[in-house]
């Protein structure tokens, strides 16, 4: 079984503002017992090519994907080319889809109180999905959203994932998921697809989810200041 993580950010994110470099997150990854990871940047397809002789030194199988925008809604799209960086409909992700069928696409953190969550078109085109993610993102006492998208996995005949949706590497090894496949990207995305997949999931404690939410609320402001002090010709805020 391998240990997986399919849903991670790093500083080359155009959206995010993320301390850590890919070569950061490959070694801690690697440090803490993980055989594959997707760095999974905001509409940015990020060419893993450069990365892949360290990450195999490091016993990591690194998978490329991208976290994109879709008609406004987010989708972790995995071992798909730079072409999926250039969708932008679900009519050309079902394409990409057919084109690609190694691929695998996962619905992020879906039920999540946000316009960006997939949500509603889970019920809508179900078969545009292979699995559907199991957040890390989540306390002892709040887990209705995961368990919602337990729900509809059941309902669907669907695999779940396990994510830690990272932005910092402190939230790695809490939650991921175990897939049973050969270390080779496509076979380990047919094994999810399969549901040859389990997830190992540890909720954060209260004090932890408010110190990641207060990090990517500065990170928000800093990002909206800089991009004010770029319009204005200013230095931005480093």
């Amino acid at each position: 079984m391998l240990k997986t993580e399919l849903h991670a950010h790093t500083a080359d994110d155009p959206v995010d503002l993320i301390p850590h470099s890919s070569i950061d997150l490959i070694e801690r990854a690697a440090a803490l017992g993980y055989q594959v990871l997707a760095i999974t940047l905001h509409d940015r397809y990020l060419d893993i090519e450069p990365l892949l002789p360290h990450a195999r030194r490091c016993g990591i199988t690194l998978i490329a994907g991208i976290e994109k925008t879709i008609e406004g809604r987010h989708v972790l799209l995995i071992n798909f080319d730079a072409a999926a960086e250039r969708v932008g409909t679900f009519d050309e992700l079902r394409r990409l889809r057919q084109a690609r069928p190694t691929g695998l696409v996962v619905a992020p953190h879906p039920f999540y109180p946000s316009t960006s969550c997939v949500g509603r078109i889970l019920e809508q085109q179900p078969d545009l999905f292979d699995a559907v993610e199991f957040s890390a993102i989540y306390t002892f006492g709040v887990g209705a959203f995961n368990r919602t998208a337990i729900r509809w996995a059941r309902r669907h005949g669907k695999p779940l994932v396990a994510n830690g949706d990272v932005h910092r590497l402190v939230q790695l090894g809490r939650t991921y998921s175990l897939v049973d496949a050969a270390p080779e990207p496509d076979a380990i995305c047919a094994a999810i697809r399969g549901g040859r997949v389990a997830i190992e999931a540890e909720p954060l404690s209260t004090w932890q989810a408010a110190r990641l939410a207060t990090n990517l609320a500065g990170d928000h402001l800093k990002r909206l200041v800089s991009g004010a002090d770029r319009a204005s010709g200013a230095e931005p805020i480093r």
